[in-house]
């Protein structure tokens, strides 16, 4: 074992392990000394190691004598042990697969007797047979290291688990790129259980991915006991579809093979769910176009009988796309079968935390709709945790989605929306984000209406109402619709600019340029201005920019907030960051609407450039910023009179009760009372 292997057996950081070494040296318990070097990185026995964490109790892991089976290596002449870790690995896998398929122990047969029972059990070599041929010597070694590896598990199926999940390890790349969480898995699994309980038929789980195996095992490690199941995964022959063939195998599953040709084309017949992960461990360089043209055969070779659940990155299934990977996105959406669009929340492929994920499920394509008639359920779940009662609920939102009218009206969705296809298909943007189908705002505008004139009824008194202009209903879908920052960014309607880093030191409380930061965003109202003198900002942030009136200042931590700064000349601090709109081409936006847009994000929403703003007509701009700034100034102006308000009653009250004042209104000086004199 490495010292790195130690830091994963006791699960602590790897420094965690050299301060161990360290300070037990000169103690009555010091660390193992290094059996070898490979590559001059120090080797240490597996059974030293296991004995001084249980002697000492360090460590995270009260399983450490069972685990470290999973991460030692084996040792042995250079010429009776497998090359590299990858081909330890895939021998492993081999002998476990084997094991599981001749219900008892590998570590006492031959090397002929293993293979011969490998001849026998994989006549075809499709998952195992070259695995254990090209151990060679080293074969029967690695068949007891197996044994005590699956006792240690506890299972030959929970052994190669073990070793699956250590993907990061060198020469596992392909693996490690496209695992998914947990949550993830199961979601999809889920997900396509509920979907292949509508079927009222045998169940048949269909993945032509190459390599891929984790939706499938998740199905049958969730519903496996429940009800029997076939699973069917593709020929392909490189490594990652021979470990995936492996991994059905060990876990016993009734699978088989389904062929698929050079092109990615296949044919299941009856009713099925498939399942697909893009990109897959047999191809984790598939980019856009290739994507979207493996969704297409499975399209190509359904019928209304089958279902399709896939999961890839969202900026592929739901982002705004162009040219060709837009076209073929388009062509899919255009055949009917995809019958919902969700995207998920980032964090869910472990490599790539950051990048979102998104599901398309697959169905009937309803062919006797017209075409101008036809829907989609699409739903955002950005900032959305996928908790029990959130995937459970969306879910159901999905099969649901699978049915006709008469069932998506007796459905009370709570994520999805219908949205007409021939809208996603018109829109240039996230298919997420657009109207819902069918959607009438004539009856909520009327109240506004009527509210809006109460509330000016209401507040005439003290408010300029001859400034206000009246207010009627407006004609749906007339205005300009939502567009994303990305997308107004690319128009140039708004242009993106960095806040700068200031020393503390440069900083004043008295006088100069005003200080934005994220204080400021947070409490506008009652953080103390901050300054910088101009003197000292030219002389030693050359590259600041001071901000023009009417630019918006936001920041996306904690949470989102902005602010416009209506008077211009303020220095912007990191992490706040300045959107300016373009004033020969706004492009509808106002910059109080801009900033609302902002502050009404959920808290956990940190992708900014696709958060949605709306947009007034132009005709209308004016007049709504003119309306925005007179509110504005009553704003303020109640803000200052309720600020007196409390200093008011602040000084009465400590006066009187503090014996310093005294109330002379003559109101507060009873009367006499009836029958005194």
């Amino acid at each position: 074992m490495t010292l790195s292997d130690v830091a994963s057996l006791a699960q602590v950081q790897r420094p965690v392990v050299s301060m161990w070494r360290k300070r037990s040296s000169g103690g009555p318990l010091p660390f193992p000394a290094s059996t070898a070097q490979a590559n001059g990185v120090e080797l240490f026995d597996a059974d030293h190691i296991t004995a001084w964490l249980q002697a000492t109790g360090r460590g995270n892991n009260p399983e450490a004598r069972n685990d470290v089976a999973v991460f030692a290596r084996l040792a042995g002449p250079p010429g009776e042990m497998p090359r590299d870790s990858r081909q330890t690995f895939e021998g492993l896998t081999a002998i476990l697969a084997l094991k599981v398929i001749m219900g008892q122990a590998v570590g006492e047969r031959t090397a002929a007797e293993l293979l011969d029972a490998a001849d026998e059990a994989d006549p075809d070599d499709v998952f195992l047979y070259s695995e254990l041929e090209a151990l060679g010597s080293a074969l029967s070694g690695l068949a007891g290291f197996a044994d005590r590896l699956a006792d240690s598990a506890f299972s030959a199926p929970a052994a190669f688990e073990k070793l699956l999940a250590h993907r990061f390890k060198e020469g596992l790349r392909e693996q490690s790129d496209t695992a998914l969480t947990e949550e993830a898995l199961k979601l999809v699994g889920a997900t396509a259980m509920e979907l292949a309980s509508t079927l009222d038929s045998r169940l048949l789980f269909v993945d032509s991915t190459p390599g891929g195996s984790d939706v499938m095992l998740s199905i049958v490690e969730q519903f496996g006991e429940s009800r029997p199941m076939t699973l069917l995964a593709a020929d392909h022959q490189g490594s990652a579809s021979r470990l995936a063939r492996r991994r059905l195998a060990v876990h016993g599953t009734d699978s088989s093979p389904v062929k698929v040709d050079a092109k990615g084309a296949f044919a299941v017949n009856g009713p099925a769910v498939h399942v697909a992960q893009y990109p897959a461990p047999g191809n984790p360089a598939l980019d856009t176009t290739g994507i979207l043209n493996s969704i297409e055969n499975i399209v190509l070779q359904m019928d209304d009988s089958q279902r399709a659940v896939v999961i890839a990155p969202a900026r592929v299934l739901c982002d705004a796309l162009a040219g060709e990977a837009g076209n073929l996105r388009s062509d899919l959406l255009r055949s009917g079968r995809v019958r919902a669009v969700v995207r998920l929340q980032p964090g869910l492929l472990r490599a790539k935390p950051r990048e979102p994920q998104a599901l398309w499920v697959l169905g009937p394509s309803f062919a006797d709709v017209p075409i101008a008639e036809r829907w989609t359920s699409v739903a955002n779940l950005s900032t959305t945790p996928l908790t029990l009662d959130v995937s459970q609920d969306l879910i159901s939102d999905v099969v649901a989605s699978m049915g006709d009218r008469a069932t998506i009206r007796a459905h009370s969705f709570r994520f999805a929306r219908l949205v007409q296809t021939r809208v996603l298909l018109a829109g240039k943007g996230s298919l997420v984000n657009v109207p819902p189908a069918g959607s009438s705002t004539a009856a909520s505008n009327a109240e506004a209406v009527l509210r809006v004139e109460e509330l000016m009824r209401l507040l005439s008194a003290g408010t300029s109402a001859a400034a206000l202009p009246s207010v009627q209903p407006a004609v749906p879908g007339t205005g300009p619709r939502p567009a994303s920052i990305q997308e107004l960014l690319t128009a140039r309607n708004l242009k993106y600019l960095k806040g700068i880093r200031i020393d503390e030191t440069d900083l004043n409380r008295n006088a100069g340029s005003r200080i934005l930061g994220r204080e400021e965003l947070m409490d506008p109202h009652n953080t103390a201005p901050r300054f910088i003198t101009l003197l000292d900002f030219a002389a030693n942030y050359p590259a600041g920019r001071l901000t023009e009136p009417g630019d918006i200042v936001f920041c996306t931590s904690p949470r989102p907030a902005a602010m416009v700064d209506a008077e211009g000349g303020a220095v912007v601090v990191f992490p706040a960051r300045i959107l300016r709109i373009d004033r020969g081409d706004p492009g509808g936006l106002v910059p109080d609407v801009v900033a609302a847009d902002i502050g009404s994000r959920p808290a956990a929403d940190k992708t900014w450039r696709i958060w949605r703003l709306r947009r007034a007509p132009e005709v209308q701009r004016q007049p709504l910023s003119h309306t925005l700034a007179t509110l504005q100034h009553e704003r303020a102006e109640a803000r200052q009179r309720l600020n007196r308000l409390e200093e008011l009653a602040t000084l009465i009250t400590d006066g009187v009760a503090g014996g310093s004042l005294t109330l002379t209104d003559p109101i507060s000086i009873a009367a006499p009372t009836e029958g005194t004199a």
